[in-house]
């Protein structure tokens, strides 16, 4: 089973584009209550039976079952006899925020970090149709359960084979979009490896090393833009909330951030094929995004948003027949690629001179010949196991 998203813009009219911001509401409305309701269960078993604190407890019986999705689906389904407001809303839809909120309790658990946050007004931007019992795009247009038929702006064709299981409705600053969510019973292998090797080392000065030689600049895209939206926001502040002229300040400013967004996605999806234009292996480090985005460069980090540039590398790597791995990052940087010898440098040290076989190259250049080198250990151990195991 292959799946793919692909994204068109769509353009409704006014009544339909009131009746999708009113769908945004109820499902915010239901992401809250569900939020809330299992907030109050966790606090409630917080304290102890014999202590409880001088400020506030939550008091919840005992015997009262955890509030998981298939609970509040069938409070869902009570609520809606009684709001005359969910029963405007295809069904599916306000489900889905409910399993929205499910998948981020469960991704919480898994990462032991990021609890889920109430959405202020505006911050719901997207409801989903799980499924469709036909395809819903006929030509220019795309026709939406209790929405109607909507132009849409079909860039690029939906490929052969591929048939819509989702579409997921998404509104930004610039306007709305369709999600499709494309599924074919094509089932494609992984890429084996093969070719020409290549080592990137993600970087700050450089955006990308490569192992051989090659270094792409960092474009710096929020920082190329930060002046104007330092003045944009400064000029906001002195405006009155909720005004006309505070709420077209606003939006200016979203979409300044929207285009910074997909100056960085365009760059990061152009670079990944020129890299796999290059090589038939590539490496890359297995990095901390989490600890990089913490500290002193946190900004220029997420500037460049290296987490989301490597997930694109695996998709166009994936797309193109090229394999792709992670290696571990650790030491990279401090040791010689030529003869292995441990050559301590800090940060601002951006040239690597080794002592022992006198090799002079840029500090990221290295770093790639040494992710290239553990990529490649690791693929011969991984064929020398695949060969013991076929031989027992």
């Amino acid at each position: 089973m292959e799946s793919m998203t692909y994204t068109y813009r769509i353009h409704p009219d006014i009544d339909q584009e009131v009746k999708m911001l009113g769908w945004l509401e109820q499902c915010r409305r239901v992401y809250n209550y569900a939020l809330r309701q299992r907030k109050d269960w966790i606090n409630s078993r917080r304290c102890r039976v014999d202590a409880c604190s001088f400020r506030q407890e939550y008091i919840i019986p005992a015997d009262e079952p955890y509030p998981d999705y298939y609970k509040q689906q069938n409070a869902l389904t009570e609520a809606k006899k009684n709001i005359p407001e969910f029963k405007a809303v295809h069904s599916q839809v306000l489900q889905d925020a409910l399993k929205r909120l499910d998948r981020a309790f469960k991704m919480r658990q898994e990462r032991q970090f990021g609890f889920p946050r109430f959405k202020k007004v505006g911050r719901y931007r997207s409801f989903v149709f799980p499924q469709f019992k036909s395809n819903p795009v006929t030509g220019w247009q795309i026709k939406l359960p209790k929405i109607g038929i909507l132009p849409i702006v079909l860039h690029r064709a939906i490929p052969d084979g591929f048939v819509v299981k989702q579409v997921r409705v998404l509104f930004k600053a610039s306007g709305w979009y369709a999600q499709l969510i494309l599924q074919s019973e094509i089932s494609i292998p992984e890429p084996m490896p093969h070719g020409e090797p290549l080592g990137i080392d993600w970087g700050i000065s450089s955006f990308v090393a490569t192992s051989s030689g090659e270094l792409i600049d960092n474009p710096r895209f929020y920082i190329q833009s930060q002046s104007k939206l330092k003045w944009l926001q400064r000029r906001l502040s002195k405006k009155q909330r909720g005004s006309k002229s505070y709420q077209a300040l606003a939006k200016k400013i979203s979409l300044l951030h929207e285009k910074i967004g997909n100056q960085r996605q365009d760059f990061h999806y152009k670079t990944s094929h020129h890299l796999c234009r290059t090589a038939g292996m590539i490496f890359a480090e297995d990095l901390n995004i989490l600890g990089l985005s913490k500290g002193m460069l946190a900004k220029h980090v997420l500037d460049g948003a290296p987490g989301q540039f490597l997930n694109i590398l695996a998709w166009v790597c994936r797309k193109t027949g090229t394999y792709f791995s992670q290696v571990d990052a650790k030491g990279s940087s401090q040791l010689c690629p030529e003869c292995g010898a441990d050559v301590p440098k800090d940060l601002s040290v951006r040239i690597h001179s080794c002592p022992e076989c006198h090799i002079v190259m840029p500090r990221d250049v290295a770093s790639g010949k040494i992710i290239v080198n553990r990529g490649i250990a690791a693929v011969e151990g991984l064929a020398v196991k695949l060969g013991v195991e076929e031989d027992s």
